[in-house]
């Protein structure tokens, strides 16, 4: 059965991308801690990140490096912070949050709302910071 994050990245389920190539999606997490908290993904559906290959698995960090550097360049923050939790969803992926103090990337913090348009100013201008 397809994960949440195969239907989105097939596009049966909408986000809001911020960056794909044929290995990985990023889009912006929609229960966020920090305005542009964006989630890396594998396009492969494997629920544990270290059942990924090694090659696989480096890749996606390099792809999550790229996204991370367009993020702090789009959002003020003083570092992006980087979690693999992996037991919210059983598909690989990497949480990549905006943070100026350590507990701007606990997760046990309330969730911000945004607006449908704040969510796509957010993403859009991740987006054309991200160079791939």
């Amino acid at each position: 059965m397809a994960t949440i994050f195969t239907k989105i990245i097939k596009g049966e389920i909408p986000c809001y991308k911020i960056a794909e190539n044929d290995d990985y999606f990023a889009f912006l997490d929609i229960n966020p801690l920090r305005a542009g908290h964006t989630l890396v993904v594998s396009k492969r559906e494997t629920d544990y990140i270290f059942d990924l290959e090694d090659v696989y698995l480096a890749g996606m960090i390099i792809f999550s490096k790229k996204i991370a550097v367009a993020i702090k360049s789009a959002i003020p923050c003083n570092r992006i912070g980087v979690a693999i939790l992996g037991l919210e969803v059983p598909h690989a992926h990497i949480h990549l949050v905006p943070m100026d103090t350590m507990e701007d990337i606990n997760f046990r913090n309330p969730k911000l709302k945004f607006t449908v348009e704040e969510f796509k100013d957010i993403a859009n201008k991740i987006s054309l910071k991200v160079i791939l």
